[in-house]
């Protein structure tokens, strides 16, 4: 298997998800505005939606990936099976048991997330959350089939299937909304229904290259089969680790939380800027961090479990160049080339000038940390393929710590860009603390050529970066704004004579393609 060849087709889909997704929120918006009734929507979807990044997303995939491939490489493929019968069995149950919770704590639930939602969006959102918290039971269980499917080196159809919930979403404005309206129904609530068809289709798309595969999973029913499974110690396995990696992404949600607060606090739209810097920050995040974790967890996890440290480093060391040779030149152009970037994306109907003003510098600021943000999606599974899920989740603590210290000294001079700057500044830390930690244990040894390998890029990325200095000051970007095909016309073509630019100076410069070019 090319694992550059993976990377760039989950690089691929998840563009593909990034995109329906900005259509989504953009026609959201078009179709609903912005009312109570909307912010009911935002405050019910974030409930399952926060569930599923810290139960499905986050600490179980963390915790189930290298016990399944350790399970996998050293026991074989049946006592594999019957792992994974276990751990949906007892996932199933629970998810049952917490999605009948859910529901009847609906009222509790809404009035913690947004106690200041007036009587009618209150009532809205209970109604939407109790449509909507299955959705956390789907997502858990599409997890599990994601790391089935990514333990096999299957890593298109877990990819694809956030594009289904956008999708759905999508439908649901569009046609559901106008039917709810004529039946006397909320049509806000369509949203809800779109959520919930597109968790139960993200898992059903999944089942039919499980069962190509034959790991579709075995769910027993009764008291017996899940005491059976609660006893299996792959079950336990996976949630003594659980712990420490729930931990960790609880602090990614309160980082998260606090800066929002401090954002409420500061000139009004503020919390709206960095959402949107935000947004164009999560392309190359997503494109890159994401893609490369995904592939990267198996391969390191099995190099880990047969016992090839060889492997295990290399895999490091062609993940590590990766992100230098394509993080780099996208976290200059966030940092040279804001401007265009904001308005061709935004800048329009009632999102003013000084709008785009505020977001760019956001945008500059979540741009000096994109390096650190991606080689930590790098850096991190390095010790989760290890079982190690403790030191990352320290190095977390700290770093939040840290962010927060930051945001002291920032945030009275430079505002909100303050907030993204401080995120920014922490990511480098917690990359380079991961890195050393890998190091100093002997875990990571970098191969030779990496003095010659960054001064290729620096060199390229400074000519590439001189070029676009050069197109955000030798138009007025911001005069095109009724002229929208000409703008992302002129963008596109800057963009993409950035890349030939970039990639022509590495080749003149004699750059080992080949490098990148890895088989598993």
């Amino acid at each position: 298997m090319n694992l550059l060849r993976a990377a760039s087709l989950v690089s691929l889909l998840t563009l593909a998800s990034r995109i329906t997704g900005l259509v989504r929120e953009q026609l959201i918006a078009a179709t609903f505005g912005a009312s109570a009734l909307t912010d009911a929507f935002q405050v019910a979807f974030r409930i399952p939606n926060l569930l599923r990044r810290l139960f499905a997303e986050g600490a179980f995939s963390q915790a189930f990936v290298p016990i399944l491939v350790a399970s996998r490489t050293q026991e074989g493929d049946e006592p594999t099976h019957r792992l994974i019968d276990a751990v949906a069995t007892v996932l199933a149950w629970v998810l049952l048991g917490v999605s009948v919770l859910g529901v009847l704590a609906a009222p509790v639930l809404v009035w913690v997330m947004a106690a200041g939602l007036p009587a009618e969006g209150a009532d809205a959102a209970v109604v939407m959350t109790r449509w909507m918290f299955p959705y956390i039971g789907c997502m858990s269980l599409v997890a599990l089939s994601a790391g089935i499917l990514n333990t096999w080196k299957r890593f298109a159809v877990p990819a694809v299937t956030p594009v289904i919930l956008n999708v759905c979403v999508i439908a649901a404005a569009w046609l559901g909304a106008p039917w709810l309206q004529r039946h006397g129904w909320p049509p806000i609530y369509a949203l809800a229904l779109g959520v919930m068809l597109g968790g139960v289709l993200q898992l059903g798309v999944q089942m039919p290259a499980l069962v190509r595969l034959g790991l579709m999973p075995r769910i027993g029913l009764g008291a017996t089969a899940f005491g059976a499974a609660w006893h299996h110690e792959g079950v336990h396995r996976i949630l003594r680790q659980m712990g420490p990696a729930l931990l960790g992404v609880s602090v990614a949600q309160l980082s998260l939380l606090i800066n929002t607060q401090i954002g409420s606090h500061l000139q009004a739209g503020s919390v709206s800027w960095l959402t949107y810097a935000d947004r164009l920050m999560e392309f190359p995040t997503a494109l890159l961090g994401v893609a490369l974790g995904v592939v990267l967890l198996p391969q390191l996890a099995a190099a880990q479990a047969s016992g090839d440290a060889s492997r295990y480093s290399a895999l490091l060391d062609w993940g590590l160049r990766l992100v230098a040779l394509l993080a780099l030149p996208c976290s200059v152009a966030l940092m040279v080339f804001p401007t265009p970037l904001v308005a061709v994306l935004y800048h329009y109907g009632r999102f003013s000038a000084t709008d785009v003003h505020q977001t760019v510098i956001a945008l500059m600021g979540y741009g000096v940390g994109l390096m650190g943000l991606i080689g930590i999606k790098v850096l991190a599974p390095g010790f989760y393929a290890r079982q190690d899920i403790r030191t990352p989740v320290r190095i977390a603590v700290s770093v939040l710590v840290l962010t927060q210290l930051l945001n002291l000294v920032l945030v009275p001079w430079l505002g909100h860009a303050g907030l993204a700057l401080s995120i920014g500044l922490a990511a480098w830390v917690n990359a380079a603390w991961l890195l050393k930690g890998l190091l100093g244990q002997g875990h990571y040894q970098p191969r030779p050529g990496w003095g010659a390998f960054l001064g290729r890029l620096l060199v390229a990325v400074g000519v590439m970066g001189a070029f676009l200095a050069w197109a955000q000051a030798g138009f007025d970007w911001m005069a095109w704004q009724a002229h929208a095909d000409g703008r992302v016309g002129a963008l596109a073509l800057v963009l993409g004579a950035a890349a030939l630019i970039y990639f022509g100076v590495l080749h003149g410069l004699g750059l080992p393609w080949r490098t990148f070019i890895r088989r598993a």
